[in-house]
């Protein structure tokens, strides 16, 4: 039983994953139209710079749903949930 609830957690707490990946993905762009704005002559540079950024916040994205959906296939169906727990009053 402990198992599945640390489990639920564990797809609760991939959320969080995502959110940070939002608030970094902001951020860095951000950070790189600043830079742009201040030092127009570089623009290029920091704007590749800027994508292959993204791409590794993005990677995380993607690493973190996939994660979710492998454990949410682990989790118990709710009938059986259910079962335990009013055995578990009894």
């Amino acid at each position: 039983m402990i198992y599945f609830a640390l489990l639920a957690i564990a797809v609760a707490l991939i959320a969080v994953a995502a959110f940070g990946c939002g608030i970094a993905q902001g951020i860095a762009v951000y950070g790189a139209a600043n830079s742009m704005a201040r030092q127009p002559e570089i623009a290029g540079k920091i704007q590749l710079v800027m994508f292959v950024g993204l791409a590794f916040i993005e990677s995380l994205t993607i690493y973190s749903l996939m994660m979710s959906f492998i454990l949410v296939g682990k989790l118990p169906k709710t009938e059986a949930v259910l079962e335990l727990i009013q055995h578990a009053v009894k």
